[in-house]
């Protein structure tokens, strides 16, 4: 039976894997924006093969596996966060710490819960949208808007950290509180976007639509905003592309997104060179977004 684009949204389960994919093609860019500009574009990478220890916690106690994932991605955002800021651990190997011990942490737990944790461990690696029920739908719904809001009302503290660390700090802003609630929000997109797209791939839609954006964006809202509309596109025509062609929506999600990557890349790249050809001579690369600072007193 050949089915036209809109008819497969008949069914619930396509209805709700396109409202999940849609909130968290919006929320992970709108936290992704603040990673990529710090230089901790794999930090969704790091949360990612953590939250494997928490899915395997949830496997052993019966809970919800996304509730374990979300206090235990927390936790370690808030670990990290500690050694980054008061031992002499740098940030990068704090996420390596996170890497080898989330993979081994998950495997030791779901080889111990073997008879109920490996058949299910695979929806939460690659992501599993069509298996979703409507309570996880709201969950994901939920928190992707708390964290989307968060951010929005949060942009000019987020950018002026981000920007210049030390002059926030001059400037009266709580920095060490902005780093964790950051790790903190981060931790939560991870959580919820692990049926959408998978704890393997959920980095992708953290980084892809703001390094696709940055292409031709300069100011950091711009950033942000454009970056947001890209994560919510690419996020609802892999569930349509998944659809038709009958693939696994999250890998669908990052495939598309990496091509349209691709594609905005070369078309920058095709702009600067005839702006080069025009002006006669290479324009400046690698600008820093504008920023606007917040007042010291806000």
């Amino acid at each position: 039976m050949n089915l036209g684009l809109l008819d497969y949204f008949q069914y619930e389960f396509m209805q709700r894997a396109l409202i999940s994919a849609l909130v968290v093609g919006l929320c992970a860019p709108a936290v992704g924006v603040f990673l990529v500009q710090k230089r901790l574009a794999l930090i969704g990478d790091g949360l990612g093969h953590i939250a494997l220890t928490g899915v395997a916690i949830g496997f052993l106690t019966g809970t919800a596996p996304m509730w374990t994932t979300l206090a235990v991605t927390v936790a370690a955002s808030i670990v990290m966060e500690i050694l980054r800021s008061h031992s002499k651990t740098s940030g990068d190997v704090a996420l390596a710490m996170m890497f080898y011990g989330g993979i081994a942490g998950g495997v030791y737990l779901t080889g111990i819960a073997s008879d109920k944790g490996v058949a299910n461990l695979q929806q939460y690696l690659f992501g599993s949208l069509l298996t979703a029920g409507w309570d996880e739908v709201w969950t994901i719904a939920v928190g992707g808007t708390v964290v989307a809001v968060l951010m929005l009302v949060l942009r000019p503290w987020l950018a002026a950290i981000c920007a210049d660390e030390q002059y926030a700090r001059v400037s009266g802003l709580p920095v060490a509180a902005l780093n964790l609630l950051l790790l903190i929000t981060t931790a939560v997109v991870v959580s919820v976007s692990m049926r959408a797209v998978g704890l393997l791939l959920v980095s992708a839609l953290l980084v892809i639509p703001v390094v696709t954006v940055q292409q031709f964006t300069r100011s950091f809202k711009a950033t942000m905003f454009a970056a947001m509309a890209a994560g919510f596109l690419i996020a609802g025509a892999g569930v349509l592309a998944s659809a038709v062609k009958d693939v696994p929506p999250g890998s669908t999600i990052v495939l598309i997104g990496v091509a349209v990557f691709v594609v905005t890349a070369v078309l920058a790249a095709v702009v600067r060179r005839v702006r080069r050809v025009r002006r006669g001579h290479l324009p400046p690369e690698g600008e820093p977004l504008e920023v606007e600072l917040p007042a010291a007193n806000a």
